[in-house]
């Protein structure tokens, strides 16, 4: 007999460390989903969803500019000053036509932030409950899963635009602002002091959003104690990662191939890697979940089908008598009762 074969290292790190199968289950539940497609996926629907919101964002610069005529000469007096000639007046003339159609920039920006809007949030829900749930979630109905949508989408901007405003208030300058306004000298220690903080307070923020995400994007009701440890694994990977993007985009931004190409690659980095992170962590999630849904459900034994095939060997000499002897009673029988007295 042939000796069974030796578990590999994996399988030996798997059975002797419950985080790392842990993490192996994750992943094999993660890349079973298709997670990285998905990713890839969510990354071109947040890009495309960013242009309508550019155009609001410029509308609603045309309308302060247009109140402001002493910042518009400002902007263009420096516009003819670093682009003399015909191409810096083309380029004021260019900026006023589009603060002349702001309003219908803002507009047809809205709408088309509203559409693509609901379409990146149903997306990322969809994505996120297949890492969450092995049984299709049946859908509630067009009108209802929109309201839903619209509904996750509003909470989704106003916890990431609350998260974005604690993190530029906890980075160091405005944390010097905040010290000079009240009267505190700037110390040289206080320069550790702003970048501990500051990393402390992303994380927690980051933390708060990758936990919603995770809890309640999903179409379906989740463990909310997995989702924020899922939650707090992602936020660490998303700090670690934005500390990486920084060096990457310091060292590209020197060149001008970088300087022209490196935003854009590194825009598309970031929104792929965040969204990876936000799937992972809620196959995480899941596979840490005592939901009974959320786990993998075995499949049936096979049925095995064997037909019995039974030979017909017809009635015995024994059973013709008897049949016989039991018919002449019931003849015998039949006739006295019918026979008619004369």
């Amino acid at each position: 007999m042939s000796e069974p074969a030796k578990p590999g290292i994996l399988d030996r790190l798997r059975a002797r460390f419950a985080r790392f199968d842990h993490v192996m289950r994750a992943y094999q539940r993660f890349d079973d989903r298709k997670g990285g497609f998905l990713a890839a996926g969510l990354t071109y629907y947040t890009i495309f969803a960013l242009f309508p919101l550019l155009m609001v964002g410029f509308a609603v610069f045309g309308f302060l500019l247009s109140r402001r005529p002493d910042l518009l000469r400002t902007i263009d007096d420096r516009i003819r000053a670093s682009v003399p000639g015909a191409l810096g007046q083309q380029l004021t003339d260019l900026m006023g036509s589009a603060i002349d159609a702001r309003t219908s920039v803002g507009v047809i920006g809205l709408a088309t932030a509203a559409w693509a809007g609901l379409g990146w949030i149903s997306h990322l829900r969809a994505a996120v409950t297949e890492m969450w749930w092995e049984q299709r979630v049946e859908s509630p109905g067009f009108v209802r899963n929109k309201l839903s949508d619209l509904i996750a989408m509003l909470w989704t901007f106003a916890v990431a635009l609350a998260t974005i405003v604690l993190s530029t208030l906890a980075q160091a300058a405005p944390m010097r602002a905040v010290l000079r306004w009240l009267g505190v000298p700037e110390l040289s220690v206080f320069d550790w002091g702003f970048r501990l903080l500051s990393v402390v307070v992303s994380l927690l923020v980051s933390w708060v959003l990758f936990t919603w995400l995770i809890a309640r994007l999903p179409r379906e009701k989740v463990d909310v104690v997995a989702s924020a440890r899922a939650g707090l694994l992602a936020a660490v990977g998303f700090e670690a990662f934005k500390q990486v993007a920084s060096l990457y985009l310091r060292t590209v931004l020197r060149s001008p191939a970088g300087a022209t190409f490196g935003p854009a690659l590194g825009l598309m980095v970031f929104f792929y890697i965040t969204a990876y992170l936000v799937l992972f962590a809620a196959a995480w999630a899941a596979t840490a979940s005592t939901d009974p849904r959320a786990k993998p459900v075995d499949p049936p034994p096979p049925a095995i089908i064997a037909p019995r095939v039974r030979v017909d060997e017809g009635l015995g000499a024994r059973r013709t008598l008897t049949a016989m002897g039991l018919g002449a009673a019931g003849a015998l029988v039949f006739s006295r009762l019918t026979r008619r007295p004369r």
